[in-house]
C-alpha cells in the first residue's frame, strides 16, 4: 500500500521514528500486478542455467525434453496460470500459492524457514548492557510501529543507479510532484517505489498451527509485549489506547522484575513446541486449548512481538550465528513474526517466521531500530530505577502435554546438532573498494563461492539467490541463478589455467561476469516481469502437483546429479 510522508520531523513527535522532511506527494508504488512470463522465455533461462552444469550429452538430453514440454504440456500449463491470474484481479498470481507453499509446509519452521539478523553492537560501549539495550530496542521499535500506522514511514525505494538516493535535487523534484504522476517522476531517474503491504504483518502476528495448512494471525488492537526469560512467558502493555508508547524508565522497570523474577528454567517449557513439525504441534495447541489455556495462547499470538532475554553470551561469530537462528529451544516462540532476541552480554538479533513477508520488511525494520536506538537512545546508562511486577503467564500441562513437549525437546536438541556453522571474515578488501573497481558486490561474492565450490568439487555447482519483486503489487520473490556459462569460463580460468591469463583477462572475465549477474538482477526484480520475462516462479506452486505428475522426464541423470547447492 501507498506510504506517504505527509508528517514533517517536527510534527512526528518523541514517539515516531524521525523521517524526512516533509513529502507531501512521496512516489507510491506501481499498482501493476506481476505479469504472467512467456513460456518461451522461461524455458530459454532454465536451459541457459543449465548449461554450465551439464556435460554436452547431457544439455542436449535437457533441452530435447524443455523443448518437447514448451511445444506439449508446458502450453496448458501456461494457460491454467492465465487462467488463475485472471481470477486474481486485485493481487499478484503468485501470492495465493505462495502462502500455500508456507503454511502447508509441515516441517518445524525453526531450522527450515526461520531466517535470522544480527545487529551490530551500540558504538557507545556503556549502552550494550542487556537491560538498557533491550529497553532502547523496544522503545525504538514501537517507535517504527506508530511511524508505520500513522502512514510517514519513508517509501521503499529501488534505486538502480544508488547516486540518486542521495540526490537532494531529486527528492526535491519528487516533493512537488502530484501523487498521481510522483511515479512515473521516479521513473525517470530508474528509481522504483516498492511495495510495503508486508509491513502491516510485523507485528500483533503468529502463524497457527493447524491440521495440513497453517494459518496467519494478526490483531491490531493488542498494545501488550510478550517477553520471554528462561522459558517463562511475561506481558505488560507498552502502548496505551492513544498509541503513546510507555515511559523508557517503566519498560526498563518492568524487564528487570522479568530478569530477577525468572531464575529458573520451567519444569517444562512450552517453547519446545514451536520447534515441532506442524501436525504434531497443531494436534497438542488442541490439547492445551482443551485444558483451558486458549486466553493466555491468545495474548502469545497477538502480543506487539516477541522480546528474549537470553541468559547466555555467544563468545564468537559462530555462537552468536548458532543463538539467533535456533537458539537453545526453551527462550524462542518461533511463530511470532518476529523475536528480539537480546543476550546477557546486550548483543542482539532478529529470528522471524518467513510466511508472512520477506527479507526487505525485516531489514528495513532492523536498520531503523538500530539507527533510533543509538542515535536516540530513549534511556542512558545513568538511568537508576526499582523493578516492577507485571504478569507472568501460567499454562495447565496435562502429562499428555508434558510428554509432546519433552519428546520436542529431544528432537530439537539431536537436529541442532547437525546445524554447522563456520565463518569466514574476507579482510583485504569489502564493497567500498567493489563498487570504485565499477562491479557488483553481490556479483562479485556469487562469482567467489562459485570460484571456490569449482575449486573444492572439480565441477560447477547450481546456485540460488533470491531477488525481491516487491516494484510490483504483492511482490515476493524472484530466482536468480547466478551459475552462468561466463562464470564456468573465470572458475576454470582461477582455477586450471591461471598461468594462461594475464592479469588484465582475469580482470576482464570478472567485468563480464558482472555485467552479466548485473543483468540477470535487473531482470529478475524490474525489467524481465515487466515484459513478461520472469523465469522460476512461473507455474505457481498451484499448479505443482499436476506438473510434477507429468513431468517425470525432468527428474533425469541432469538433476539427480546435482547434490551440491549454493
Amino acid at each position: 500500500h501507498a506510504i506517504s510522508l505527509s508528517l514533517h520531523r517536527a510534527e512526528l513527535g518523541p514517539d515516531y521514528i524521525p523521517s524526512l522532511p516533509s513529502h507531501p506527494h512521496a512516489p507510491t508504488p506501481d499498482k501493476s500486478e506481476l505479469p504472467v512470463p512467456r513460456l518461451e522465455d522461461s524455458v530459454r533461462r532454465y536451459l541457459a542455467a543449465q548449461k554450465p552444469l551439464l556435460d554436452d550429452e547431457q544439455y542436449r538430453n535437457t533441452e530435447r525434453i524443455a523443448k518437447e514440454f514448451q511445444k506439449g504440456i508446458g502450453k496448458q500449463l501456461h494457460q491454467d496460470l492465465v487462467e488463475l491470474d485472471k481470477k486474481n484481479k486485485y493481487t499478484s498470481y503468485i501470492s495465493g500459492p505462495w502462502f500455500d507453499m508456507y503454511l502447508s509446509a509441515r516441517e518445524p519452521v525453526v531450522l527450515n524457514f526461520n531466517p535470522f539478523i544480527c545487529l551490530t553492537p551500540d558504538p557507545k560501549e556503556a549502552y550494550n548492557k542487556q537491560l538498557l539495550r533491550a529497553t532502547n530496542l523496544v522503545v525504538s521499535s514501537i517507535k517504527f510501529l506508530n511511524s508505520l500506522r500513522s502512514n510517514c514511514l519513508r517509501p521503499d525505494i529501488y534505486y538502480v543507479n544508488p547516486k540518486w538516493s542521495k540526490s537532494r535535487p531529486f527528492k526535491h523534484f519528487i516533493r512537488f510532484l502530484p501523487s498521481s504522476v510522483a511515479w512515473y517522476g521516479a521513473l525517470l531517474v530508474n528509481a522504483y517505489p516498492l511495495d510495503m503491504s508486508q509491513y502491516k504483518c510485523l507485528f500483533n502476528s503468529s502463524r497457527i498451527p493447524k491440521l495440513n495448512k497453517d494459518e496467519l494471525f494478526t490483531n491490531e488492537c493488542a498494545r501488550h509485549l510478550l517477553v520471554m526469560r528462561n522459558g517463562h512467558f511475561y506481558i505488560f502493555d507498552v502502548l496505551d489506547h492513544l498509541g503513546n508508547i510507555l515511559h523508557p524508565s517503566e519498560i526498563k522497570a518492568y524487564l528487570l522484575y522479568i530478569l530477577q523474577d525468572a531464575d529458573h528454567l520451567p519444569e517444562s517449557s512450552l517453547c519446545y513446541l514451536t520447534t515441532e513439525d506442524r501436525n504434531t504441534w497443531a494436534k497438542v495447541r488442541q490439547q492445551l486449548i482443551e485444558e483451558g489455556n486458549e486466553e493466555n495462547l491468545m495474548k502469545i499470538d497477538s502480543a506487539v512481538f516477541c522480546l528474549c532475554l537470553d541468559n547466555s553470551s555467544p563468545k564468537d561469530d559462530d555462537e552468536l550465528s548458532h543463538c539467533m537462528l535456533h537458539g537453545n529451544g526453551f527462550n524462542r516462540w518461533f511463530d511470532k513474526s518476529f523475536s528480539l532476541i537480546v543476550t546477557s552480554d546486550g548483543t542482539a538479533g532478529i529470528n522471524f517466521e518467513h510466511s508472512w513477508g520477506d527479507g526487505v520488511a525485516v531489514l528495513r525494520f532492523a536498520n531503523e531500530v538500530h539507527r533510533n536506538s543509538t542515535r536516540h537512545p530513549a534511556l542512558v546508562p545513568q538511568s537508576a530505577l526499582s523493578a516492577v511486577k507485571c504478569e507472568r503467564l501460567e499454562f495447565k500441562l496435562n502429562d499428555s502435554v508434558k510428554s509432546a513437549i519433552n519428546t520436542a525437546r529431544m528432537k530439537f536438541d539431536k537436529t541442532k546438532q547437525k546445524m554447522f556453522v563456520r565463518q569466514f571474515r574476507f579482510q583485504k578488501f569489502g564493497k567500498e573498494f567493489i563498487v570504485k573497481q565499477k562491479l557488483s558486490p553481490d556479483a562479485v561474492f556469487q562469482l567467489a563461492c562459485q570460484i571456490t565450490a569449482y575449486r573444492q568439487y572439480g565441477k560447477m555447482v547450481s546456485c540460488y539467490e533470491a531477488c525481491s519483486t516487491a516494484a510490483f503489487k504483492h511482490g515476493r520473490t524472484e530466482t536468480i541463478r547466478p551459475t552462468s556459462v561466463l562464470s564456468q569460463q573465470c572458475s576454470r580460468a582461477f582455477v586450471e589455467e591461471r598461468s594462461k591469463h594475464a592479469v588484465a583477462e582475469l580482470r576482464d572475465l570478472i567485468d563480464k561476469c558482472s555485467r552479466y549477474h548485473r543483468r540477470l538482477q535487473l531482470e529478475a526484480a524490474l525489467e524481465a516481469p515487466r515484459r513478461g520475462q520472469a523465469r522460476e516462479r512461473q507455474w505457481g506452486r498451484r499448479l505443482q502437483d499436476k506438473a510434477e505428475s507429468i513431468c517425470g522426464a525432468w527428474r533425469g541423470k541432469s538433476t539427480k546429479q546435482r547434490r551440491v547447492h549454493l
